[in-house]
């Protein structure tokens, strides 16, 4: 047997398999589910509505470093230029 025999004998059962396959779910349908059916668009993000309280926690927006940061040694230019 050469091997355009071998290569067609392999492609023509994986065919008949994909087949059988495809056939096999179609002839047993799954059973609709109401937990996975809704007729509103869902996220999945959920929303906590909470009042606004009075006085601070002692948190700051201000960034604890300012400027730039110092490049890394590597990236630094030639020394004295």
């Amino acid at each position: 047997m050469n091997r355009f025999h071998v290569l067609s004998a392999t492609i023509g059962a994986g065919a008949l398999v994909s087949l059988g396959t495809f056939a096999a779910v179609a002839a047993n349908p799954q059973p609709e589910s109401g937990s996975f059916v809704s007729s509103e668009m869902s996220t999945g993000v959920t929303v906590t509505q909470s009042s606004a309280s009075s006085g601070s926690h002692g948190m700051s927006v201000a960034p604890s470093i300012t400027g730039p940061a110092p490049l890394p040694p590597e990236e630094q230019g030639l020394p004295g230029g």
